[in-house]
């Protein structure tokens, strides 16, 4: 019974209201303080993370550097077949020169390799077929079929280093597409900052590395570009060539403007940010609006039957156990 009068006194009841809303108001007080420790320490270990994979970006960067080195030493026996067919001649085209630069392979190496293989793949894919169809005798068909279907594979084998090529270029302007809005982003804080178009375009592709290796080595071959060519715009039209994505090649042309006749270089890039990120967001919509006539097959062939059985099968079988 004390205890319940206790309760029930109104000073008691005023007291511990009291002490509840002072102690609301200390920690309504307190919260900010601890909430900005809080968001100090987050942002330190952002930081550590962020420094763990730049390190790691550039380690990685630097390994794709010294394999680079090691191909830019054309293989001896390669180059012999190369010089002794005289296919540099024949083969070695400035189109081929860029396309080969589109998927990332720099040096004399790789054009040797492609020569090279360009001859040898045939041979190989005839000698592969040849040995399939008529040494294991995989297929029973009439020697002249199978002569037919060979020369079929060593005409097949003459395209295989141009498609190896085109999938490579593919995959590396896919990455750099979706990470060059971010990057013109980047390009024209740095430069709104007050960092010139050279140490905007060096502090880009370390910080883009994260999102794309692809567009983190072209920014920084046009870097170093920048900084030894004596036509600056030089440098910008060979980014345009070694991406070959009209995106790219449309800001170069805007940079390339702005050195000619002076204008705001963060104005130019300003416009083809937003231009980029329109272009992205239309490809999107064509994606998203492409999927449902994609989606009409496999529903017709994997949905539908499913959902017949389900709907049907039970009164299929009751009719079957009332029959």
């Amino acid at each position: 019974m004390h205890l319940i009068e206790t309760f029930t006194n109104p000073t008691f009841v005023v007291t511990i209201l009291a002490a509840i809303c002072v102690f609301a108001t200390v920690f309504t007080l307190a919260m900010p303080m601890l909430a900005r420790d809080r968001m100090n320490h987050r942002m330190r270990v952002m930081a550590v993370e962020r420094d763990k994979m730049r390190a790691e970006r550039l380690a990685e960067m630097t390994a794709r550097e010294r394999q680079g080195k090691l191909r830019n030493a054309p293989a001896g026996f390669m180059q012999q077949i190369v010089n002794r067919l005289n296919l540099r001649k024949i083969l070695d085209t400035t189109d081929l020169r860029d396309r080969l630069k589109q998927a990332g392979l720099r040096g004399q190496a790789p054009l040797v390799a492609f020569m090279f293989f360009r001859v040898a793949a045939p041979l190989l894919f005839f000698a592969g077929a040849v040995f399939y169809l008529f040494v294991m005798g995989a297929l029973s068909y009439p020697p002249q079929i199978k002569l037919m279907m060979a020369l079929g594979a060593a005409f097949l084998g003459s395209y295989a280093p141009s498609i190896f090529i085109s999938n490579l270029i593919q995959k590396r302007q896919q990455s750099i597409k979706m990470a060059f809005p971010d990057a013109l982003d980047m390009l024209l804080i740095c430069v709104q900052s007050g960092m010139s178009v050279e140490a905007a375009f060096g502090k880009v592709s370390k910080e883009v590395g994260t999102q794309s290796m692809e567009l983190a080595e072209e920014l920084s071959l046009t870097t170093a570009e920048l900084s030894y060519l004596q036509d600056r715009r030089q440098a910008f039209d060979n980014l345009g060539k070694r991406t070959g994505i009209p995106g790219v090649r449309a800001v170069t042309t805007a940079l390339i403007q702005a050195e000619r006749y002076g204008t705001p270089v963060g104005q130019a890039l300003r416009v083809m940010a937003k231009e980029n990120r329109d272009i992205r967001q239309s490809e999107a919509e064509k994606k998203a609006a492409a999927l449902p006539p994609k989606l009409t097959v496999p529903m017709i062939v994997f949905f539908l039957p499913v959902l017949f059985v389900v709907i049907l099968g039970p009164a299929a079988i009751r009719y079957w156990e009332w029959g």
